[in-house]
């Protein structure tokens, strides 16, 4: 028998007006709704409506794992820091880590992802390829220290996630583990009730090759992806490739300085010698790793950092500083060009491609240089797709005009390799009787995350809307005030219950029938039912909570509708 949550007991505060720090709808509503509860910034309460969503989210996704075979375990939050120093991320995560020390001067982190112990247990706890595959999972709290949590707990400090981990000795193995997951979380999020897309996307600082991202669609994501209307393909952004075929035959005329005064940025450029944008060549400067590069892309685009970082990971890239011209007389700040930049490093977008023709910087105050073509004038040292993806541009797969849309994170898988093995030197007997290397997989689905992504998804202007399969409640059962239906609404609450289903009864005193409708559309329970007007003749009104659908039922009707549900 399940148990009947009565409102007059349950600890729940809703508010009639949104969070003056809120912006996003998940924010507003799950505080509103009394589902959480902020306690520092990025730092969030689970109240009791708030901790069952999340455990029924949690369900479903150890319920699925399990189905593949995976087997749950609990690793520790605090880790030392040496083992993230051994894979190098110690540094790579930057501020993002938590660092601490403990009484003894020792230093440690909170874990942002396990990759590295979850490897140390395996080197420790399996010796032979007869114990392997295995996949090892585990739901957690994990910790980074954002500079700007926001969006509620969408983008939080600490977060619930669930990380999995395939080992294997072989890379058709890894492939099995990969598909096995990408099926199991196709499943967990079509039993949430999610909306979602599954792009492909670059691995990080995770590292490893394959890696797709599984997204939420919604205006408060904060990423962005690619999706082409004609066929099939969708990307993160940073993910997106071009490739660009050198131009053919036109011939161009000799490279010719041009007198440019006070034209350092592309769009003085441009409006001084009446072209347009795309005709120029945007060369930014960056720092990789201390050496200064440059980077080359039409005017008309922009330069995208993560995406280079992407590129270039692990190595770290930021922008030159007006410090790093002193003492290069050959960088003249607005007016770089890559002719004649002999000590620098090039790379291009392929939208610089060879054969085509460019107006740029000639290296000197107040002159730019037309003519200047790739090939002829310059090499390019590498390229890379370094440019802001935007709409309409040509899809890789078709041709076809790109959309761009926003969207939440909600899973990502990698085919991660032997980057964590051969750094903790993770090796098992072979079949022939000699060392085998392991291989690795790592997937993580965002718990905490996807509760946010359901609000933002399912809400209505009159608050939350939850699938049934996440909801703290089958059905909320309202009693409008008297006695009478007070007593009805109990009774009717007691035999759901005994029936299997989940019951949140508002049998609250003193509260106006209009609050009582109010907070349980807010509260966003998949079915109201209503003890009202026609209590004394047995008779309920039931709501469905995401169409807005009534119909007047009597006991029995209502119990078995609602039971046939279940």
């Amino acid at each position: 028998m399940a148990q009947v949550q009565r409102m007059s007991r349950l600890m729940i505060k809703t508010l009639r007006d949104d969070p003056a720090d809120a912006e996003t709808l998940n924010h507003k509503l799950l505080v509103r709704a009394g589902y959480v509860r902020r306690t520092a910034a990025g730092i969030w309460t689970w109240l009791p409506l708030g901790k069952k969503v999340l455990e029924n989210i949690t369900r479903v996704v150890r319920e699925e794992m399990d189905a593949i075979g995976g087997q749950e375990v609990l690793l520790p939050a605090l880790l030392p820091k040496e083992s993230y120093e051994a894979s190098g991320r110690y540094e790579e995560y930057g501020q993002l880590l938590f660092r601490l020390k403990d009484r003894k001067g020792a230093d440690y982190l909170l874990g942002p992802t396990h990759e590295e112990i979850f490897t140390q247990v395996v080197k420790d706890q399996i010796t032979s390829y007869k114990d392997l595959p295995v996949i090892l999972y585990q739901i957690q709290t994990k910790y980074r220290d954002e500079a700007r949590p926001r969006a509620g707990v969408l983008r939080g400090r600490e977060f619930q996630m669930k990380d999995s981990y395939s080992f294997d000795t072989t890379d058709e193995g890894l492939a099995e583990a990969y598909q096995l997951h990408r099926g199991a979380y196709i499943r967990i999020f079509e039993r949430l009730g999610l909306d979602y897309r599954i792009v492909s996307a670059v691995s990080g600082a995770m590292g490893g090759s394959a890696s797709e991202e599984f997204l939420a669609p919604a205006p408060a994501g904060e990423d962005t992806f690619v999706d082409c209307p004609a066929c099939d393909y969708a990307a993160n952004t940073e993910a997106v490739t071009f490739q660009a075929a050198p131009a053919e035959g036109s011939a161009h005329g000799p490279a010719e300085e041009l007198d440019t005064p006070d034209t350092p940025t592309i769009e003085t450029l441009a409006a001084h010698l009446g072209v347009p944008a795309s005709a120029t060549l945007k060369n930014l400067l960056v720092k990789i790793d201390g050496e200064i590069v440059a980077v080359g892309v039409p005017g008309d685009r922009e330069v995208d950092l993560g995406k280079l970082g992407e590129h270039l990971a692990p190595a770290v890239v930021e922008l030159v500083t007006a410090e790093d011209f002193e003492g290069r007389s050959d960088l003249v700040r607005g007016y770089v060009g890559p002719q004649g930049l002999d000590k620098v490093r090039y790379i291009a977008d392929p939208r610089v491609a060879p054969g085509t023709s460019w107006i740029t910087g000639a290296n000197k105050p107040g002159t730019h240089v037309k003519n200047v073509v790739v090939g002829r004038d310059f090499e390019v040292d590498e390229y890379l797709d370094v440019v802001v993806v935007e709409e309409g541009d040509p899809c890789p797969k078709c041709g076809a005009g790109l959309k761009l849309d926003r969207a939440i994170e909600i899973g990502h898988i990698f085919q991660l390799g032997r980057k964590y093995a051969d750094t903790f030197q993770l090796d098992v007997l072979g079949q022939h009787g000699k060392p085998v290397r392991v291989t690795m997989g790592s997937y993580g689905v965002g718990v905490s995350r996807a509760v946010a992504a359901l609000a933002e998804q399912t809400a209505d202007e009159h608050g939350l809307c939850w699938p049934r399969e996440v909801a703290p409640a089958d059905v909320h059962v309202v009693a409008a005030g008297k006695a009478l239906q007070t007593e009805l609404a109990l009774e009717v609450s007691d035999r759901l219950a005994a029936a299997g289903l989940r019951v949140m009864v508002d049998d609250r005193a003193g509260v106006s029938p209009g609050v009582k409708f109010t907070d349980a559309e807010l509260i966003g329970v998949p079915n109201i039912l209503v003890a009202g007007r026609r209590s004394a003749e047995g008779v309920l009104e039931l709501k469905d909570r995401r169409t807005g659908e009534r119909e007047e039922l009597t006991v029995d009707e209502a119990i078995a509708r609602l039971t046939a549900q279940n």
